[in-house]
């Protein structure tokens, strides 16, 4: 099985945000122990790379971080076509529709998020990490 994983579920786990911390952390295991495919779209290395040099204010730190994850993740890339689609479809949150877009062009069967509201027109289920790790059980 192959998700996106959406930036909110990996700032659960390297910032450790209680109460999402636990669930989040458990698809860590699941890409790292090769239950699951995992990826991050490029734009969330981005995102997360902002978001830990500003509150960590360490860059060796931060690139250790973003080594770990481009090891444990493979990356959606975000290309001009792929920023037009997610235009097109004029969602609220433009981040969660280049998410989206780079999702359904990875080929992905599911985005792992704590917002599944904010893809409510996908045609890719959504799940929260909770949700995730239940049906992953489920079925294997």
């Amino acid at each position: 099985m192959k998700a996106l994983v959406d930036t909110n579920v990996v700032l659960d786990v390297i910032l450790q945000r209680s109460p999402f911390y636990h669930d989040s952390f458990a698809i860590f295991q699941l890409a790292d122990q090769g239950h699951i495919s995992a990826c991050l779209s490029a734009t969330t290395m981005t995102t997360i790379f902002y978001v830990l040099r500003k509150a960590r204010n360490n860059a060796d730190e931060t690139y250790r971080i973003m080594d770990e994850l481009t090891a444990l993740f493979s990356v959606a890339p975000v290309s001009e076509i792929t920023i037009a689609n997610a235009l097109a479809l004029r969602w609220k949150d433009f981040e969660d529709a280049v998410q989206y877009t780079a999702a359904t062009e990875s080929g992905v069967d599911c985005i792992v998020t704590r917002n599944a509201a904010d893809y409510k027109t996908s045609v890719i289920p959504c799940m929260s990490p909770a949700d995730f790790i239940a049906y992953f059980n489920a079925h294997h």
